[in-house]
């Protein structure tokens, strides 16, 4: 398959390098060093006791590349205007765009009008080619062009179409995906695992930016441990209350939907850090107005919520 990966950085970079070394021919866009690296030395990534090399032709602008049969899309959710702008000359008649992305995807609800503010996405790509993705891995850049996967043998990408139709460019996907080392079960609505890998994130991003701590050391504090899974707890009450059974969403192979890498910051976290702009719209305020649309009471939720998104705008990494 021809494939673009758009956003190729620590997830991206991860499944660029695994499905240019079975075989298809894989583009990327990304910028700065790693950019410089990508094109001068492929994707190095670190596999466990072995290092898979990629070799992928990269650029900066997606005009570079021409029309792809698929692309997974990795940016953050903040940073899709930068393929809005890009992504025409990728599109086929039957291009398949895979949005691989943590909290609330912005074709998920067109009511949503703050993941797309400017109305860019909805201009600029047909619904048609529009596939709903869910990475469950840990990965990250260790210097340009290199990439250290925390959890071989247990990443899985969950890929559906957002109408829950199977069809052919699904189970291509899945079967690419599956040859390149890592799992994509089927799934009877991608909805599922939005809202399943939500109530793991939306409690550890909040906990975690408000206290700094990891997410292994807030689940071993007796009263951050309490507030996570009472926090969890809400969001699967609102998916339940959208007809989303989250019980129903896939596993990792090693069982269950957590990394077995506690011991992380979650990225917010990282974000918040390393003052970069933070998801707060798509991981934690879209859940809260999706619970109000659902009259479904998020005590916890809208307390963590609050203190994390003020915490983001008081550095200038969020603006309400």
């Amino acid at each position: 398959m021809k494939l673009c990966v758009f956003g190729a950085g620590a997830v991206g970079g991860h499944l660029a390098a695994k499905l240019a070394a079975t075989g298809h021919e894989v583009s990327v866009v990304a910028r700065g060093a790693h950019l410089a690296a990508m094109q001068k030395n492929g994707i190095r990534l670190l596999h466990g006791g072995r290092t898979i090399v990629g070799r992928v032709r990269a650029a900066a602008r997606a005009a570079e590349l021409g029309a792809q049969d698929a692309v997974l899309v990795t940016l953050k959710a903040n940073m899709l205007d930068a393929f809005a702008e890009q992504c025409a000359p990728l599109l086929g008649a039957d291009t398949a765009v895979v949005f691989v992305q943590n909290g609330i995807p912005w074709w998920y609800d067109d009511r949503l009008t703050r993941l797309d503010p400017q109305g860019k996405l909805h201009r600029s790509i047909d619904r048609k080619h529009v596939l709903g993705g869910v990475a469950y891995s840990a990965n990250e850049v260790i210097e340009p062009g290199v990439i250290d996967n925390h959890v071989p043998g247990n990443n899985m990408v969950v890929i559906g179409e957002i109408d829950n139709r199977q069809t052919p460019r699904v189970a291509a996907l899945r079967a690419a995906l599956e040859a390149a080392d890592v799992s994509s079960p089927a799934v009877q609505d991608v909805r599922q695992s939005i809202w399943s890998k939500l109530a793991q994130i939306l409690p550890n991003s909040t906990v975690c930016t408000i206290t700094g701590a990891t997410v292994a050391a807030a689940r071993a504090d007796a009263g951050l441990g309490k507030l996570l899974k009472t926090a969890g707890d809400e969001v699967r009450a609102v998916a339940n209350a959208l007809g989303v059974r989250v019980e129903q969403a896939p596993q990792r192979p090693g069982g269950g939907h957590s990394s077995n890498a506690a011991a992380h910051k979650p990225s917010m976290l990282q974000d918040y850090e390393r003052g970069r702009p933070m998801e707060i719209e798509a991981q934690l305020q879209a859940p809260l107005a999706l619970a109000r649309g659902a009259r479904v009471a998020t005590p916890t939720l809208d307390v963590l919520v609050t203190l994390a998104a003020h915490k983001a705008a008081a550095k200038g990494l969020y603006v309400a």
